[in-house]
């Protein structure tokens, strides 16, 4: 029997080395524009000659050096039994990861190396983070190369060449399940408004109005500057002033309106999710394009996610909890922003199926919504209570009246949205009236069923449900002591049934 021959090292594209010093560069433009601005302010144009200019060639020939060197000194190599990377210039390091260690691997290209045809391969190891081993760059057919192979050897299905050698790849039969056009992903964009955003650019605003002629928050600086020609409109008073307000609340609505366009058509332009052989692949990116491959039997759960006003439109988000990552995350995003109806099928590609309208639904117990109120009532009643023996009676009464009101109709809107239900294959908890999220978990496929009790609940007879998942934990809260026993039994049942291995290594077989 002839021996299967030993995998030479290889290194990355050429071209790699060019994205790399660019990169590289890059970073220097802001030390650069910052040390000339410093030296010219000061007038010593002499300096810039004989010490500026030297200094950033020096410095770019020396990045230039190390981005060579660092391209030069990284070689991986495709074994019979693993992929491995050796890396450094001063220091090595050699990484290696079996093939059956590797749960996925997905392709990403950022703008640079998009320009060049280039592509990020990483490969997936489940233990996430900075222990997934990537190899930056390689073209586009050595990155399919890549993710093929790996995919063959953990599988077992034949023996593909270890030499490095482009071989042709087999036609992956694929399905088109959704896809967002230009219009749905700025549709998509405009409700992706960001508070965030707009507090930073308050902040900026009143961190830098001196550069304007007067204060940006002092309205009778506003009505100063309203003198002369618009001397009408100053004499407008209090009017002047709410326009003025109404302005300045409206740019920064806007300038969150934009950003959150901004960044959904950077991340969401031209997403496709496709059922292949593999799994369901998703691309997606504007600059940076990513090319994910979930696999089915890996998936442990589902969550649907709407907002307040995106429920008001239809609007929904499918994703997908699965044992591999995404982007440090076990939470894919399938279907980002869709009505039910294009969901529906992407649901049923995983195996998976949406509660049905003769579904029997448990609401949590009574007593548990009961506490949570006195609960917030106590604390609201000792907040009065220093405002109180601050002397503040007017703002004693605040806290127990409107926020007593407050968590009251949250309590009860709670108890009334927030269900969950069990059948024969999968568990439900439908939560939130806000912003209304509703997951689904496979009984075969969750890790773990735990009973938890706090003092107060042991009192009171009831229990939170938790189920271990690989990306977090699936929750059912409040449930009376006797239904969350019945139903952590039932899910034990079933995950005896289920052989955890099968849903790592391949499709798992029904009983």
């Amino acid at each position: 029997m002839s021996e299967e021959p030993v995998a030479a090292p290889l290194r990355t594209d050429p071209r790699t080395f060019a994205v790399r010093a660019a990169s590289l560069v890059g970073q220097l433009v802001f030390p650069i524009i910052v040390g000339g601005f410093a030296i010219l302010d000061r007038g010593d144009f002499d300096d810039v000659i004989v010490y500026f200019l030297p200094l950033v060639i020096v410095a770019i020939g020396l990045n230039l050096l190390f981005a060579y060197l660092r391209w030069s000194r990284l070689t991986y190599t495709v074994g019979a039994a693993d992929i491995r990377v050796d890396s450094g210039v001063l220091s090595r390091s050699a990484r290696s990861v079996p093939y059956e260690r590797i749960q996925d691997v997905s392709l990403e290209q950022k703008l640079l190396p998009r320009l060049f045809g280039l592509v990020e391969v990483k490969f997936e190891t489940g233990a996430g983070g900075g222990d997934d081993l990537k190899l930056a760059y390689v073209p586009e057919s050595e990155g399919e190369r890549l993710r093929e192979l790996a995919r063959s050897r953990r599988e077992g299905i034949g023996a593909a060449p270890v030499n490095g050698a482009a071989t042709p790849l087999p036609e992956e039969s694929a399905r088109l399940l959704f896809a967002m056009s230009p219009r749905r992903v700025v549709t998509f964009g405009l409700f992706e408004f960001s508070l965030a955003v707009v507090a930073v650019a308050a902040g900026l605003a009143q961190q830098f109005d001196f550069i304007l002629p007067f204060e940006v928050w002092d309205w009778r600086a506003w009505r100063e500057q309203l003198a002369g020609p618009g001397q009408w409109l100053a004499g407008l008073g209090f009017l002047a002033q709410f326009v003025g307000a109404i302005i300045a609340v409206g740019s920064l609505a806007l300038i969150g309106v934009l950003t959150g366009v901004i960044r959904t058509v950077l991340r969401e332009w031209n997403f496709r999710l496709e059922r292949t052989d593999k799994g369901l692949r998703r691309r997606r990116g504007l600059l940076t394009r990513t090319d994910l491959v979930m696999p089915v039997h890996r998936v442990q759960a589902l969550r649907i996610k709407t907002g307040f006003l995106r429920r008001l439109f239809g609007w929904h988000t499918l994703k997908v909890v699965s044992l591999a990552s995404d982007s440090g995350s076990a939470n894919h995003e399938a279907v980002p922003f869709a009505q039910m109806d294009e969901i529906a099928p992407v649901v049923a590609e995983t195996g998976f199926a949406l509660p049905g309208t003769d579904i029997a639904w448990t609401r949590a117990a009574p007593a548990y919504r009961i506490d949570n109120f006195l609960l917030g009532f106590a604390v609201l009643l000792v907040i009065a209570g220093v405002a109180a023996a601050l002397g503040r009676w007017e703002l004693a009464l605040l806290p127990p009246i409107i926020g007593g009101i407050w968590i009251g109709l949250h309590e009860y809107l709670s108890w009334r949205w927030s269900r969950h239900a069990l059948d024969a294959r999968q568990l439900y908890s439908r939560r939130g009236w806000f912003a209304p999220s509703l997951a689904i978990g496979s009984r075969r496929k969750l890790q773990s069923a735990d009973i938890v009790r706090h003092p107060l609940a042991r009192l009171r007879g009831y229990a939170d449900l938790h189920f271990g998942l690989a990306g977090g934990r699936l929750c059912m809260r409040g449930l009376a002591l006797a239904d969350a026993r019945r139903i952590r039994d039932s899910v034990l049942d079933s995950m005896a049934e289920q052989d955890f291995s099968e849903i790592v290594d391949g499709e798992p077989r029904e009983a």
